[in-house]
């Protein structure tokens, strides 16, 4: 109850979408749900009712107009937190049960009690606003979700690639570890539980270790210039010069002569040699 009320509760176009949507909902609910006819509210024929409810629905509306608009200048201000947020609409209840009453009482010449009237608007009020409110936090809360879940994977994909000619290495828990220009790297072998990326830096060879998976790896690198070759290795093909078919199979010749040879497995061969046509 001491929590802040989710922004997107405030937002100008969702509360529009309420405003809409719960006089919609009430005007259309209230004439064909038989606890919100004519006999349970205005003890009217159904066709005057349904000639006077558009009217009638749509001015006690105005009740949660004012009230959101209220709402949304003190949030600007102020945190709105839910116990507060639960006593607003208990307020708005109050005021449209007040309005529908006083309206039958000197509209309508209703004979009934103020009390009994009063006690009958609140819960016709309490479930023509209840209702609609209740569907349509769901329906925000899941478009909220939705967006947060794909901003977090626009930042997975801004973070495994930035920008052209940089890879970015994470580790299983998706941090980042390592950050190298494309053109940098040679090759990367699977070593146990870790992964090996091979590049250069100041003309010297380096190997920098980093705990993931080399599918996880190949998976995030798919757009790149870095390729599977065999069950254990992914060669950066930008460095690739020399494509070799021996008795044993294929192997790939890189630009470095401190680099082996790379044998190309069976599995990989076709992918690899149209790659490296392509090249």
């Amino acid at each position: 109850m001491n929590q802040k009320v989710p922004d997107y509760l405030n937002e100008k176009g969702n509360i529009v979408r309420l405003i809409i949507y719960t006089a919609v909902f009430a005007l259309v609910f209230i004439n064909i749900y038989q606890p919100f006819g004519s006999k349970n509210w205005f003890p009217v024929s159904e066709v005057k009712y349904f000639l006077f409810s558009s009217v009638i629905i749509l001015t006690g509306v105005l009740v949660v107009v004012v009230s959101r608009i209220i709402m949304y200048h003190y949030s600007r201000r102020h945190d709105l937190f839910v116990r507060q947020y639960a006593v607003w609409i208990l307020v708005e209840i109050l005021a449209m049960s007040l309005f529908y009453t006083l309206l039958e009482t000197f509209a309508f010449d209703d004979s009934r009690s103020f009390r009994e009237m009063m006690k009958q608007s609140v819960i016709n009020t309490s479930l023509v606003l209840l209702l609609p409110y209740f569907t349509l936090w769901l329906y925000f809360a899941f478009k909220d979700k939705s967006k947060k879940l794909e901003k977090l994977s626009h930042e997975l994909e801004f973070h495994e690639q930035p920008s052209k000619g940089i890879l970015n290495f994470l580790d299983e828990k998706k941090e980042l570890r390592l950050s190298v220009l494309s053109e940098q790297v040679f090759w990367i072998e699977a070593a146990d539980n870790y992964i090996k990326i091979h590049y250069l830096n100041k003309g010297r060879l380096l190997a920098f270790m980093v705990r993931n998976t080399l599918k996880t790896v190949e998976e995030s690198l798919v757009n790149s210039s870095m390729v599977r070759c065999n069950r254990s290795t992914i060669v950066n093909f930008d460095h690739v010069k020399i494509l070799r078919k021996e008795k044993e199979g294929i192997l790939l010749g890189l630009d470095h002569e401190q680099i082996p040879d790379i044998p190309v497995s069976k599995t990989y061969a076709e992918k690899v040699v149209l790659r490296f046509s392509s090249y």
